[in-house]
């Protein structure tokens, strides 16, 4: 390195984003992840013992997926290399594995290469790293924000471990806002700012577990914000909500508001009030709910509050869940209006919940009767000489394919769990079961 690249280095250092300053160069340094870099977990261990086979992290961004490559790199000693899968290509692969291949021989020094972004490389691209990864001469980490059973080439997925990594919680954005503010070397000390406790909960929420727009935001309030009469730099609600863009609603994610608003929710959609819905949809969307937490509750009232009556209620619902985790916000608020409306919009019952309901208080207040023998499995040898099986009626040998058979035990013969009710597609279920047991006769 000369000087001039030297004296470039150590200026993209210091007018690099806040982000980046701040990256951790230690395991005690990151925060959150603890379930895969926890002291007693496998990938703590290998990074300390510098024992890391090829990995992929995967993981929404600014959840430190890249921080925990810069961390290996700082660990490690072996020789490491990083590209970024959006501006390199094979040239650039065949000169790191060129090398990787010269010191390996030369020094017995492996090569750790790092490829951000991994599932931009299109399938000949990823072909081309199988045989290196697979022989040693490169340990692959990958870094992706798309699903990598997905998006990666099988045959590179086989052959490394995935870490998926989870969005921050609130608290672990928190601490990072803090030590951006409190860091004299790589962070904002200098400037001697404050940042309010409502502000500091405000843009913990507001970033939706992505640090680096809590961070970007921070710097941005900091850079911008004219010291108060005592010289320090004070970060106020409003200033957090102009910097990261979003009003600050009155909504904690941890308190009644919370609660109130979800309830809300699922009470419009069950009250067939699409306009409601979408409504507390938008107040949860725009104070930064977790989508993902909005997706299950859909989840959750298209099959309790609509069930049979429109079964492709729990299809819409739990596709626009899989979206939701491919997709991310901004465009995830059209997959859940979605949602959301056509649950709204659904014939309703909630003879499914009811009945599941029902049958489980009934196996909790009594005994496991005897399964009719023949129910009971008969596909092993000794079956018949057992009765079991013997004497069942094979459904689709009769009319209407319907077999009058009595399934429930003798002591629960009686029982009714399962009420189809006269709304939407129950009302055709219960008209077809009436036809055919009826016919059966």
């Amino acid at each position: 390195m000369d000087i001039f690249e030297y004296m470039l280095s150590e200026r993209g250092d210091k007018d690099s984003p806040l982000a980046s300053r701040l990256r951790p160069t230690t395991l005690e340094e990151v925060v959150g992840q603890q379930h895969i870099i926890g002291k007693d977990k496998l990938l703590y261990r290998a990074i300390k013992a510098d024992k890391i086979s090829s990995v992929i992290f995967y993981g929404p961004p600014g959840t430190g997926k890249t921080s925990l490559a810069k961390v290996i790199a700082n660990t490690t000693k072996a020789e490491f290399t990083q590209i970024n899968a959006t501006s390199s290509g094979k040239k650039d692969m065949e000169n790191v594995i060129s090398k990787a291949k010269d010191d390996i021989g030369m020094y017995g020094k492996k090569t750790i290469l790092f490829i951000d972004e991994i599932h931009r490389f299109n399938k000949a691209q990823q072909d081309y790293l199988l045989p290196f990864v697979e022989d040693g001469t490169v340990c692959l980490i990958g870094a992706t924000t798309e699903n990598p059973y997905f998006e990666v080439n099988s045959a590179l997925v086989s052959r490394s471990v995935i870490f998926e990594l989870h969005t921050l919680s609130k608290e672990d954005i928190a601490v990072l806002i803090r030590r951006a503010i409190d860091d004299d070397k790589k962070g904002l000390g200098s400037y001697n700012a404050y940042i309010d406790d409502e502000a500091l909960e405000f843009l913990a929420d507001a970033a939706n577990g992505d640090a680096r727009n809590a961070l970007n935001a921070i710097e941005l309030g900091v850079l911008t914000t004219e010291p108060e009469s005592d010289g320090r730099i004070h970060i106020t609600l409003d200033v957090a909500s102009e910097c990261i863009q979003k009003r600050a609603l009155k909504y904690d994610k941890d308190g009644d508001n919370h609660y109130d608003t979800i309830s809300a929710f699922i009470k419009s959609m069950r009250g067939s009030d699409p306009d409601a819905a979408v409504y507390y949809l938008a107040r949860m969307l725009s104070a930064g709910e977790d989508i993902k937490f909005i997706a299950r509750r859909i989840m959750i009232c298209a099959s309790e509050d609509v069930g049979n009556a429109d079964p492709n209620a729990i299809v819409v619902a739990t596709s626009a869940a899989q979206a939701v985790e491919r997709l991310g916000m901004p465009e995830s608020r059209i997959v859940l209006s979605q949602a959301a409306a056509y649950v709204a919009c659904a014939p309703k019952s909630n003879a499914a919940a009811v009945a599941i309901d029902k049958a489980m208080d009934y196996v909790g207040s009594h005994p496991a009767y005897h399964i009719p023998p023949y129910l009971q499995d008969a596909h092993y040898d000794a079956a018949s000489e057992l009765g079991r099986g013997i004497g069942y009626m094979y459904a689709h040998d009769y009319k209407n394919h319907y077999a009058k058979q009595r399934y429930l035990p003798d002591e629960v013969a009686d029982e009714t769990f399962y009420e189809l009710s006269e709304q939407g597609y129950e009302k055709q279920l219960k008209e077809h079961l009436d036809k055919i047991r009826r016919e059966a006769e």
